[in-house]
């Protein structure tokens, strides 16, 4: 704390007032003693996020650099970003029929562009990273394969079926 000598002033606006006040009189703000340290305390949560954040990963477009199961484990994931200066956001994954007001099913967290590296690099030190399994081995593939299969077995069991039909006719 600086001396009582000192005379006090508004962070806000800067007006200077004596010792016995306490308050400024044009913005309500608490007065502060002359040459202290401004030092702002967060004015609300989103406030204090955005302390949080660093700049240089803010810019480019938004990419998905991981996943959740579920709301809360993206929220963790958000959490531990954040510690890192990476900005996120969550969004619910494509495809999944949930109504909104729920916190069920996947989410996923998306970073902008310049904070993608950072935050697969935290991803990685907390064992968290998105396992990459070799090219066309997605979900997106198994489906396809399922499918391939089904159908396959549909057209043989239709010509078996009319086979034996053919064969009885005779």
């Amino acid at each position: 704390m600086t001396g009582s000598a000192e005379p006090l002033a508004c962070p806000s606006c800067a007006l200077r007032y004596s010792l016995e006040e306490r308050f400024c009189g044009a913005c309500k703000m608490p007065l502060v003693h002359v040459g202290a340290d401004p030092v702002e305390a967060p004015r609300s949560e989103a406030h204090a996020r955005a302390r949080k954040i660093n700049p240089l990963y803010a810019e480019g477009d938004l990419v998905r650099v991981a996943g959740g199961r579920n709301q809360a484990e993206a929220e963790l994931i958000q959490g531990m970003l954040l510690e890192e200066g990476v900005p996120s956001i969550l969004r619910r994954s494509a495809g999944f029929d949930v109504p909104d007001f729920l916190a069920a099913g996947p989410r996923d967290v998306l970073v902008p562009q310049a904070g993608a590296q950072a935050a697969l690099q935290v991803l990685l030190e907390a064992d968290m990273a998105p396992q990459e399994g070799p090219p066309g081995a997605g979900p997106g593939a198994a489906h396809a394969a399922r499918l391939l299969a089904a159908i396959l077995g549909g057209g043989l069991v239709t010509a078996l079926v009319t086979w034996g039909l053919l064969e009885l006719g005779r």
